[in-house]
């Protein structure tokens, strides 16, 4: 589009701001808008920028008003004498004059010239490239999660570009299904993941190979799916070549599995075909965790499931003969079902399991043996019992120790006097140790640091509270660096004390508050009397 003057046809005008914006789709208001600013722009450029310069095209007729504006002040402030005028010289002249009051002058025509034009033209094409951004994204950010079907326009560095009709969406490289490849012209399929406003213009991220792209392919070719009687709960994928999908069904004389397979597996067939031929596990979701992980982990079987759900790993033990098959090619089978399931899997066979069990129980059998100075068929009733460190024997309740078969109150009296002495000792023992790295006595007033951290802390040249105030958490838990290509592990300060990244902020900002670095978060009460209180308020209010 180019702006040549205003002395153009008032018809034509209207008919090129109109062709513009049934291209671009966006209003017909927008495009007007611009071309004003763009003739604004050059009048200015005309008759001094100082001036107020307001320039009117009449959207029906395409009659356009050039005009000057000046705008009353109070006197002495004027800024501008080119667009402002003081009340005193405006009541020479109008006995109505008031402080806000404007005066408007019309002004003539004028042909543009070559640095108008080229000015009007940038003004125009900016402000419709604009508009044609923000139409863009209003149009696609709603529509994050949808399939759509395009063009590929072009490819960039394994970037494809694909045109949607009224936008341009990109599917990165990591996005892509690996050896599938486009060329210009070619048909694509794809999910929405992502809309962005970015500078250069909204950027709406495609992918085919993301969890949400097969699940909508499957609402695609499964009713059951798409009337959400069957539910798609988690999808992890090793894009193009294996995935696995956990589905429920809100009906229970249909089967999810069955379903989504289809008859002779049709339905699934039709997915995989339109993901390259990638392997899809259909399993069983099920809001018991250890039976989810059981039926994640397929087609292995699984004879044994440990949960820690504090640390949401999983520890599962299975047939010495299965183990390849539970692992599954480079890692992928066990890879795919603890991304499925959100837990940590850790497998191991049923040898390696009653080996462990064994050495834990020698272990712990020492331990007792040592510590409480007794002989190997007690320490060995406190194991079998499920005593597994000297605290536990120390704090427990006498009943408990006392119970167990052949003991007696005496007997129980006897080992938690044993095991406290024991724990006294090692404390002074740590706590001498503590005293010759000359880690100060201040840190161990930090609440949830003890004295094996002080020592380790200590170790690390950190030894005063505000050396640990100092630290960021990856200081405590350690962290990965590139090296030569591959990430190194490098260990942290309390790297044997597994701190899950918020005990170790927790450490470090209690020191930072005790420095008076930070303020002490506001101390919340017990929930227990918060709840009592709000059991009281009724009584009051009718007391009252």
């Amino acid at each position: 589009m180019s702006v040549t003057g205003i002395s153009a046809n008032r018809l034509e005008l209207l008919q090129i701001a109109d062709a513009v914006a049934r291209e671009k789709s966006i209003e017909k208001e927008i495009v007007i808008e611009a071309i004003e600013e763009a003739i604004q722009k050059a009048a200015r450029s005309r008759y001094g920028a100082e001036h107020d310069i307001r320039v009117h095209i009449d959207t029906r007729t395409g009659e356009m008003t050039i005009t000057r504006v000046v705008t009353v002040v109070a006197d002495g402030a004027v800024e501008n004498e080119y667009a402002e005028q003081t009340l005193t010289d405006a009541l020479k002249g109008d006995k109505e004059a008031a402080i806000g009051k404007t005066y408007t002058e019309i002004l003539p025509p004028f042909e543009f010239g070559r640095v108008q034009t080229q000015m009007a033209r940038q003004v125009v094409t900016h402000k419709v490239r604009e508009a044609e951004r923000e139409r863009q994204y209003d149009e696609f950010k709603d529509r994050i999660s949808e399939v759509v079907n395009g063009t590929v326009k072009r490819v960039e560095y394994g970037n494809v570009i694909v045109d949607l009709g009224r936008g341009e969406g990109i599917m990165r490289r990591d996005q892509a299904i690996p050896r599938e490849n486009f060329q210009i012209g070619d048909r694509v399929r794809a999910y929405i993941y992502d809309v962005r406003r970015e500078t250069k213009g909204p950027q709406i991220m495609l992918s085919r190979a993301h969890g949400g792209f097969m699940a909508k392919l499957f609402a695609q070719e499964v009713p059951e799916v798409y009337d959400a009687v069957i539910e798609i709960r988690a999808v992890a994928r090793d894009p193009g070549s294996r995935a696995k999908m956990a589905v429920v069904s809100n009906d229970s004389s249909i089967d999810p599995v069955g379903a989504c397979v289809g008859m002779r597996g049709s339905r699934v067939q039709a997915v995989v075909a339109e993901l390259q031929g990638e392997k899809i596990d259909i399993i069983q979701w099920s809001p018991d965790e250890a039976t989810f992980i059981v039926n994640a982990l397929a087609p292995a079987e699984v004879t044994k499931v440990v949960l820690d759900e504090e640390d949401e790993r999983v520890e599962v033990v299975v047939p010495d003969e299965q183990l390849s098959l539970a692992i599954g090619r480079r890692g992928q089978n066990v890879r795919l079902a603890s991304q499925l399931t959100g837990w940590q899997i850790d497998i191991m066979t049923e040898s390696q399991e009653s080996e462990r069990r064994q050495r834990e129980f020698a272990e712990r059998t020492t331990l007792f043996q040592e510590a409480l100075d007794v002989d190997e068929v007690i320490a060995q009733l406190l194991v079998t019992e499920g005593f597994a460190a000297v605290e536990d024997v120390a704090y427990v309740e006498a009943e408990e120790i006392a119970s167990i078969e052949g003991f007696d109150d005496d007997t129980a009296e006897e080992l938690q006097a044993r095991a406290r002495d024991f724990l006294e000792r090692e404390a002074a023992e740590l706590d001498a140790k503590r005293r010759a790295l000359g880690v100060e006595d201040g840190l161990l007033q930090i609440e949830g640091l003890t004295i094996a951290m002080a020592i380790a802390l200590g170790t690390g040249e950190v030894k005063t509270v505000e050396d640990l105030a100092d630290l960021v958490p990856d200081d405590l838990r350690g962290w990965f660096e590139a090296k030569d290509g591959a990430r190194v592990r490098q260990p942290g300060l309390l790297e044997s004390f597994n701190l899950s990244p918020e005990d170790a902020e927790a450490l470090i900002m209690r020191a930072r508050v005790v420095m008076g670095w930070v303020e002490a978060p506001e101390v919340i009460e017990d929930e227990a009397e918060l709840e009592l209180e709000a059991d009281l308020e009724p009584e009051a209010d009718a007391e009252a």
